[in-house]
C-alpha cells in the first residue's frame, strides 16, 4: 500500500502518519517501512546535534503498521491503542535510515487485538514489544 491507500484505512493524516508504505504477505504478517528525512517534527530537539527517533514514535509506526491486520475491519472504526508491553530499544533511530517494521497477530478477544511488533534498520533489531489495540466504533 502507499501513504494514499493507507489513508483508506487508518484515520492518521500528516504530520500524525508515520508509516511511508506497507501490506500484508501471504503468511499473515504486516510489514511497513519509513525512511527517516531528518526534517521530521519528532527530531525537533531530540536531541540537539544527535537526532534520535524517539521510542514512542517508533511504538506508534509499528501501531499503524499494525492496522493492516485490520484492514477489512476498519470501516467506520478507530484503533486505539490499549497497551504497549515488554517494548525494548536495541539500537538508535538516525536520519537516513530506512525502519521496517514486520507485525503478527498473537491474539484476539472481541474487540481487542493483540500484536507483537519488530522493527529493523538494515536487518539489525532496533525495537521489539507487544502491543495491543481496540477497534472502536466510529471515526475514518
Amino acid at each position: 500500500m502507499t501513504k494514499e491507500e493507507i489513508k483508506t484505512i487508518l484515520p492518521h493524516r500528516e504530520p500524525m502518519l508515520l508509516i511511508d508504505s506497507a501490506y500484508l504477505d501471504e503468511e499473515g504478517l504486516a510489514h511497513g517501512e519509513y525512511t527517516v528525512k531528518g526534517d521530521e517534527w519528532f527530531l525537533q530537539g531530540h536531541f540537539p546535534g544527535n537526532p534520535v527517533v524517539p521510542g514512542v514514535i517508533q511504538c506508534e509506526m509499528a501501531g499503524q503498521t499494525c492496522c493492516v491486520l485490520f484492514a477489512d475491519e476498519m470501516k467506520g472504526k478507530t484503533p486505539y491503542f490499549t497497551g504497549i508491553n515488554k517494548v525494548k530499544f536495541k539500537k538508535p533511530v538516525k536520519p537516513g535510515d530506512k525502519i521496517e517494521f514486520v507485525c503478527r497477530l498473537i491474539g484476539k478477544t472481541g474487540i481487542f487485538s493483540f500484536v507483537e511488533g519488530k522493527a529493523f534498520v538494515d536487518g539489525k533489531l532496533c525495537m521489539s514489544g507487544e502491543f495491543s489495540f481496540a477497534l472502536v466504533n466510529g471515526g475514518a
